[in-house]
């Protein structure tokens, strides 16, 4: 059997599925990037909220609160970086052992299916959470590239350099919280990829769930009505 019959495996829904997957993910991170300037996203409020906290870390003495956000920051990278990659571990270790998990899962769901589709199914899950690793990281060492940034700010407040350097930290500051936006949003979607081992209605229900739900804390969610300074 050839790796393009082994593809005829999947249903014409399965193909669907994993569509709508793929393209809800892209869409939502698009939306939540590029709101429109009427209604912005969560992520783009904070992005204000990042460059007023520069501004205001000018003028602060001493500026070891700062320091302790931005290590918090990286800490919480952290975190998800090391989880992301147990996690993956595990796809790969269940991967491995893909004959004795097509027997389990074909006596759960009642089906014939052969080993390579769960083999496939595994490795679409793994891809989502290694590019969540990959974006952990990567904010994580912006978040490092911030601080440094920060040390960079002039004590003396009537430096010309004050601004800009602020100004740059803030920046930097917005592209990591970006990334881990990002390698959240992975996480998410590779939950919802699991769902795929169920079949592929319930990965189609699972995914408009998690873009219903990714949708309301980015664009109706109490937190951002508080952030915004619009709650009644």
């Amino acid at each position: 059997m050839t790796w393009l019959d082994r593809f005829e495996l999947f249903s014409t829904l399965d193909g669907v599925a994993l569509c709508a997957l793929v393209v809800a993910w892209f869409l939502i991170g698009w939306r939540i990037e590029h709101p429109s300037a009427r209604h912005p996203s969560t992520s783009q409020i904070m992005a204000e909220f990042r460059r007023e906290w520069m501004r205001q870390m000018i003028t602060r003495e001493p500026r070891i609160f700062d320091a302790q956000v931005v290590s918090s920051l990286r800490q919480g990278t952290a975190f998800f970086a090391s989880t992301s990659v147990i996690a993956i571990g595990g796809v790969l270790a269940v991967i491995g052992n893909a004959e004795r998990v097509t027997s389990v899962a074909n006596e759960l769901t009642l089906s014939e299916t052969p080993t390579f589709v769960w083999e496939v199914k595994l490795v679409i899950l793994a891809l989502f959470l290694t590019n969540a690793f990959l974006k952990f990281v990567w904010a994580n060492r912006l978040f490092g590239y911030a601080a440094v940034v920060m040390a960079a700010v002039p004590n003396d407040v009537s430096d010309s350099r004050c601004e800009t350097r602020a100004t740059q930290a803030a920046e930097v500051n917005i592209t990591a919280a970006r990334s881990f936006n990002r390698g959240l949003r992975s996480i998410y979607f590779a939950l919802t990829c699991a769902a795929w081992l169920a079949g592929p209605i319930p990965l189609i229900v699972a995914t408009a769930f998690t873009v219903a739900v990714i949708w309301r804390r980015e664009f109706a969610s109490q937190s951002r009505t508080i952030l915004l300074g619009t709650e009644t």
